[in-house]
């Protein structure tokens, strides 16, 4: 019997037609947007396309129609997704929640935590970040020190979280803390929390990265003070939780397309002229691509059919990160002086963002260690 699964997905009927659509509401948005601008995939931030995106029903849109969804299947949220990233569109205003968030507080929070969240998402204009990591933590979530205390009508919580993607911007966190001592495993103990982030004691400060953006920051928490509505699932329970809401995280088609915007410009640049050293680095690429694809679809379908496909994802992820962060270096080896001047134009700035950008990809999502940490566990070699 197989440790995992990766049965493939069949499309709907319309799918061509769906993805059509897509295309022709995105092209007037993203056509004439600078190529490095294009580049950043889902870390582009953009509150008006996001608020666009809402309105015309693509945020949510697998979601039951009384949260605010369109009761799409899964597969063809994919497909929206695919256009959106393919395209260079800068989804990432909405993206964690429509990612993750939403879906979560679906599955967990109460009703006057959904009432209050998922309108404002579904229509674009209420942005989620994660609060997992923390300083002196490093990837070994279970160590976090961050603690909610109950009092009178809710909990007061204390502590920091670092490396939290698009803070600086985000309305809410969900964030993981400790409720109570672990016992014999730190994975007891920890509960979820939704927290406003205007709320007193909240203090965010942005991180620089080596591109020059501000994608993640840090925040303090003192004393802060959330209601009974604001406990997400059960106390206690947040380990399980979590790792529900991480297969939602590591598996899509962001962890392999990061870097897709490269493919184009190279191809561009080529103006249809190849010698085997390109040729040949196309087709692994290619190859490559289309595999990753398959795999992360198949993970879609399973989160669409109720299962848990928490080992599936962490494969998609760990090789996803892999490929998206070599695309770049594996593309700047193919290049000479035979690259069109005028292509050379378009590439050179995509090139060296996703150059300076990559490091970050294989560390978002769970470092490369503990997806092979948690692949090792799921097939019972550790």
């Amino acid at each position: 019997m197989s440790l995992f699964h990766f049965d493939p997905v069949e499309y709907t009927a319309d799918a061509q037609s769906l993805r059509n659509t897509v295309r022709s509401l995105i092209d007037e948005k993203v056509r004439e947007m600078p190529a490095a601008q294009r580049a950043q995939s889902w870390t582009g931030f953009d509150a008006e396309f996001s608020e666009y995106l809402g309105a015309a029903g693509f945020i949510g849109m697998h979601w039951p129609a009384h949260h605010g969804g369109r009761d799409c299947p899964a597969i063809e949220r994919y497909i929206v997704i695919e256009e959106l990233l393919a395209a260079g569109a800068p989804v990432g205003a909405h993206w964690i929640a429509d990612r993750q968030s939403g879906t979560h507080l679906i599955n967990y929070a109460s009703p006057s935590a959904k009432s209050e969240c998922l309108p404002g998402i579904a229509s674009g204009k209420l942005f989620f970040c994660i609060g997992m990591s923390e300083p002196n933590s490093g990837s070994d979530l279970a160590s976090i020190s961050t603690r909610a205390v109950r009092v009178e009508g809710g909990w007061r919580i204390r502590g920091a979280k670092l490396w939290t993607t698009h803070v600086t911007r985000a309305h809410m966190m969900i964030a993981l803390v400790r409720t109570s001592d672990g016992g014999e495993s730190r994975h007891q103990g920890l509960s979820q929390f939704l927290i406003d982030l205007s709320l007193e004691g909240v203090t965010i400060n942005g991180i620089t990265d080596q591109t020059g953006e501000q994608h993640f920051g840090e925040v303090f928490l003192d004393d802060v003070f959330v209601t009974d509505d604001c406990l997400i699932g059960t106390e206690g329970e947040g380990w399980q939780q979590v790792n529900h809401e991480l297969a939602l995280e590591r598996s899509g088609p962001e962890r392999y397309l990061s870097s897709y915007r490269l493919i184009p410009a190279y191809l561009d640049a080529l103006c249809g002229v190849t010698d085997d050293t390109s040729s040949c680095a196309l087709g692994e690429i290619v190859a490559e691509l289309w595999t990753l694809r398959q795999m992360s679809m198949s993970v879609a379908g399973q989160i669409s059919n109720g299962a848990d496909p928490a080992l599936e994802a962490a494969m998609v992820k760990d090789l996803g990160a892999t490929f998206e962060q070599a695309l770049p270096h594996r593309i700047q080896a193919c290049l000479d002086n035979d690259v069109d001047n005028a292509g050379d134009e378009q590439l050179m700035p995509v090139l060296d963002y996703l150059l300076n950008a990559a490091p970050s990809f294989s560390l978002r999502g769970g470092t490369r260690e503990i997806l092979r940490g948690i692949i090792a566990r799921g097939l019972g070699l550790r």
